[in-house]
């Protein structure tokens, strides 16, 4: 029995994103009251606990000796774990008010039942009285391999599973009593035997929820599943150009791309087959006309005279004459150096130098006068410092609303590394 309203289901593989962030994005989404949504991810670290949790006799270790976080959430449950190695699964529904939440649990645990039967792994189903999925359930020793704890409000729901898939068992055996269940081990997939990859599993477990809470094809889409040193270009990483490519299209042709083999079989994937080298003149309607007229050396004029940098001209953006002769531009502050090597960025990443005290002033003088009636404020990514240079944004935003009160102003910051206290300054 499905406890869902049907609808259109929106999966998102997010990769690995802290805990508390992609709670704030499940709270956004359940808040909000529309659509129905999967959310897939792999956790950092960290140690949840419902409100009634016993911590005192639950948790075994300080959660930082082990480089985990302990958060607090408003759902059912004792304290349970997340980290990498484990797949969790969060469906945000609408679900049938006459069905009630019980049956929701039902089948959010009939959902990992399935997935892991179609596995391989056998013998897998419920426990009376012990929410979750469980090995052998029937048997001398059941092993949990997937906790729940959903929360259900105003028939929606929101949190959901976590499936043990090639976990560090360790943070449920030795460091927590997980959901407050001592007498009852934990298991994984590594564990039981199934070599399934943490991408087979989420596409079983994306396509039967669809089957279940889905009206129609499902909107997927899917961060990168790999992160490798060579998704960087050599020149970002600090290796020069890189060597030459000669697409297969070109049959031994002359016509080389530049890049590497990477780009090259990207290109390919994409569907382009053919290029132009990069000695090649590009064609008129393709080159952007760059006007330096009076307006747009005004503004350099007046980041010259306050010694600040523009995104704008760090970055090589090639509508700089359009934007300044408007009289926009995006400051840029903490510095000319990025401490990342983005491969589609030509900002410097050399070993950034300290961030300058009265730069925030300098950027409220730009903005007045400029008689800007909405400022844009970006950053370059500050790893070295302590706050990631929260601290840097929040004094810029307020010396232009100190000199500035009428000006809107916005934004853009970097992941600050995903730390909530600076995200919070």
């Amino acid at each position: 029995m499905t406890a869902s309203v049907p609808d259109q289901l929106h999966i998102r593989w997010l990769g690995t994103v802290a805990y508390r962030e992609v709670l704030a994005l499940q709270e956004g989404l359940y808040s909000h009251g529309r659509g129905s949504h999967l959310l897939l991810l792999e956790h950092p670290h960290v140690f949840t606990h419902g409100a009634r949790a016993e911590l005192d006799q639950n948790v075994l270790v300080d959660p930082a000796s082990v480089g985990a976080e302990l958060v607090a959430v408003n759902r059912g449950g004792d304290v349970t774990y997340h980290g990498p190695g484990q797949l969790v699964g969060y469906p945000i529904l609408a679900i049938d008010g006459r069905t009630g939440p019980k049956a929701h649990v039902c089948a959010v645990e009939q959902l990992v039942i399935d997935t892991l039967t179609e596995l391989g792994l056998a013998n897998v189903g419920r426990l009376p009285d012990y929410p979750g999925v469980w090995v052998e359930p029937g048997g001398p020793r059941p092993r949990k391999i997937c906790a729940i704890g959903v929360r259900v409000s105003r028939t929606r729901t929101m949190h959901g599973f976590a499936l043990n898939v090639a976990t560090d068992l360790r943070y449920m055996r030795d460091y927590i009593v997980p959901c407050g269940i001592g007498d009852k081990p934990v298991t994984s997939l590594a564990e039981e035997g199934i070599e399934a990859t943490m991408q087979q599993v989420t596409d079983v477990v994306a396509r039967l929820a669809n089957d279940r809470w889905g009206l129609g094809p499902p909107d997927r889409q899917d961060v990168a599943w790999k992160h490798r040193p060579d998704d960087l270009s050599l020149f970002s990483r600090g290796g020069g150009a890189g060597s030459p490519v000669r697409l297969s299209s070109d049959h031994g042709s002359s016509v080389e791309l530049g890049g590497s083999a990477r780009v090259a079989s990207r290109l390919a994937a994409a569907g382009v087959t053919d290029g132009l080298a990069i000695a090649v003149r590009k064609p008129e309607w393709l080159r952007p006309k760059v006007h330096h007229g009076p307006e747009v050396l005004e503004l350099k004029r007046t980041v010259r005279d306050l010694g600040l940098v523009t995104v704008c001209e760090e970055a090589g953006c090639p509508n700089l004459s359009e934007c300044w002769a408007d009289g926009t531009a995006t400051f840029m502050i903490l510095g000319e150096r990025c401490t990342r090597a983005c491969g589609f960025c030509l900002i410097d990443t050399r070993q950034p130098l300290p961030p300058d005290a009265d730069e925030p002033s300098r950027v409220a003088e730009a903005v007045a006068r400029m008689g800007l009636a909405h400022a844009v404020v970006t950053m370059v990514a500050r790893d070295d410092l302590v706050d990631s240079g929260a601290g840097a944004v929040a004094a810029t935003i307020t010396a232009i609303r100190g000199r500035n009160p009428l000006t809107t102003i916005e934004v853009l910051v970097s992941d600050l590394k995903g730390d909530a206290t600076a995200v919070e300054t």
